[in-house]
């Protein structure tokens, strides 16, 4: 990591929510992965790709992202016939980091979704510095392999994670 570097981050939120959840029943820091993906090179972009599931405390979360320095876009989530249900960012990250690219010394991904391989490729034969933010439990081999650097939030779960509060029942 060099200071002049310019970074760009690009954070799928519910590939990095759900594992947090799952794995660990907490919450990501955001803002220890902002800090520590950006390190002390300039940022050019933070942007935050989630779902719209009209969750309770969703709004508080969006927010707290953007007082966080991200820029947060969102979309809703589709019910198709049948009832199966999607909310997928993939396109519209890959998008918005090739259109990003000539501003950008490093792509820093925080996901560990293996679709983004052909992306990761991609930026590598454009000579961009790849970096990926993710939990090493659930990211693909081949996209730690890839990447020039590998920010593994399973490392120091006590800065990354912050457990989920049980709220008190009400009667």
């Amino acid at each position: 990591m060099r200071a002049e570097q310019r970074v760009g981050l690009f954070v799928d939120i519910q590939n990095l929510y759900y594992t947090a959840r799952n794995v660990y029943n907490a919450r990501v820091n955001f803002n220890s992965v902002l800090k520590d993906a950006v390190g002390e090179r300039p940022l050019v972009r933070a942007i935050a790709y989630g779902i719209r599931a009209d969750m309770p405390e969703e709004q508080t979360f969006f927010d707290a992202l953007r007082k966080a320095g991200f820029e947060v876009k969102l979309k809703d989530l589709q019910t198709y016939y049948g009832g199966t249900k999607k909310g997928d960012w993939d396109v519209g990250i890959v998008m918005d980091i090739i259109k990003l690219l000539p501003k950008l010394d490093v792509v820093v991904l925080a996901s560990g979704d293996g679709d983004y391989i052909p992306l990761l490729e991609y930026l590598q034969i454009q000579g961009v510095r790849v970096e990926l933010v993710s939990f090493g439990k659930s990211t693909s081999s081949k996209m730690r392999e890839l990447v020039d650097q590998y920010l593994d939030l399973d490392s120091d779960t006590k800065k990354y994670l912050m457990p989920i509060r049980n709220r008190p029942r009400t009667r």
